[in-house]
């Protein structure tokens, strides 16, 4: 690889890879125009490379030239990238994917690195970058290791339904059939048993026995749906199953299409020299985004009406205890002195009362946002229920 020689370079080109080798770099016109057109209007930081990746990275998060500021960083990071995947190449040799197909995964990570990165920090962007970089590779195989060493009745017993209605929905699959395949696997879940056996991963298929029990409950509940549709045998709701699981692998894991791939039917290009300005976002993306934003502030207001509601329920002596203690700021020691309570006692109420929070916050997480509670998730709701009860009392 040659690195790249001048600030307009660094913030306006991309690798270009040619049968997963790399070809050198491809410039972005309107990236080149606007790095040229700054370095006009702030001469004096024409080597300072820190200084740009400082003022694009601030520039995204503060949603000025939002499109344009994700372009630069983009390609401010292509050798970050590059270099991560390849010193992690040695140890992915179980994977079929290419060196190119996890450069690609990584780098369109890069808003999410933008977003969690403080661009204040001490320490380069680069670095963190090159941290999350790796991280995101490992965490891509580690959930792709789980789902290929199971087979397709291990899989359907360890989603969600919220997983296999996305997978169906992705697939094209009209409602009605979603119902069909909804219930088939509602019915094989309640049913087949060995969900709690060591070896789930590759649990065998049912017997025949279990079949018809599966197919006898299918065809008393089908009167629910809104087509109920014919009586179903068991190999047709094998075959449903079946399919059910193929969906859900092709949904989490689509296959990867090199950019570099031969366009279809034709002898010459390739699918990148067709690909649109990148900094030119579709309506599509755009509105995914507004969708993402609508959900996200959606589940903030529920999560304030939740606690909201859970504090007026506690006692009130409770409740006059958190105002002290984060509305007022005071000490567990002055709250002691100001109820005329053992200090010790003043603690155990706090505790008491974080941990009835913290599991009504957890409780409706599992049941609204399907999370899987483990330590880490319990560590994180925990800091935002602190962080809800300072915003809260303040």
């Amino acid at each position: 690889m040659h690195p790249r020689q001048n600030i307009i370079t660094i913030f306006s080109t991309f690798l270009r890879f040619e049968a997963d080798r790399l070809s050198g770099w491809a410039t972005d016109a309107q990236l080149h125009r606007s790095m040229k057109a700054c370095l006009n209007y702030v001469p004096q930081a024409e080597s300072n490379e820190n200084f740009w990746a400082v003022y694009w990275h601030k520039s995204w998060q503060k949603g000025e030239k939002r499109e344009l500021a994700l372009g630069h960083m983009s390609a401010y990071l292509q050798e970050s990238c590059y270099w991560t995947v390849q010193k992690l190449m040695p140890r992915l040799q179980e994977s079929n994917d290419r060196i190119s197909d996890f450069f690609q995964i990584a780098i369109a990570s890069v808003p999410k690195i933008l977003k969690a990165g403080d661009p204040d920090a001490n320490g380069s962007v680069k670095a963190y970058a090159s941290n999350a970089f790796g991280n995101i590779i490992r965490d891509y195989l580690r959930q792709k290791r789980e789902v290929d060493f199971c087979n397709n009745w291990g899989l359907l017993l360890k989603i969600s339904r919220k997983l296999l209605t996305e997978s169906l929905q992705n697939t094209g699959f009209d409602a009605i059939t979603i119902e069909y395949y909804l219930l088939a696997w509602t019915c094989f879940e309640s049913i087949y048993l060995p969900r709690k056996t060591p070896n789930l991963r590759q649990t065998t298929a049912p017997e025949p026995s279990t079949w018809k029990a599966i197919a006898d409950s299918y065809n008393q509940m089908r009167h629910q749906l809104t087509s109920p549709g014919a009586e179903c045998t068991k190999e047709t709701l094998e075959r449903w199953l079946t399919d059910c699981g193929n969906q859900v692998r092709k949904y989490l894991y689509p296959t990867i299409k090199s950019l570099n791939a031969a366009k279809l039917g034709q002898e010459e290009g390739e699918l990148q020299d067709e690909l649109i300005d990148p900094l030119q976002e579709s309506l599509l993306t755009e509105l995914i985004q507004k969708e993402e934003q609508s959900v996200r502030l959606d589940q903030k207001n529920k999560i304030n009406t939740l606690l909201a509601a859970a504090i007026k329920k506690l006692d009130p002596s409770v409740q006059k205890l958190l105002q002290l203690y984060y509305q007022q700021g005071f000490t567990q020691q002055q709250i002691a002195q100001e109820l005329g309570i053992q200090q010790y006692t003043i603690s155990r109420k706090l505790s008491k009362t974080r941990e009835s929070l913290l599991l009504t916050l957890t409780r409706w997480s599992q049941e609204t946002l399907h999370i899987s509670v483990t330590s880490d998730v319990v560590k994180y709701i925990s800091t935002i229920l602190e962080e809800w009860l300072q915003s809260y009392y303040s």
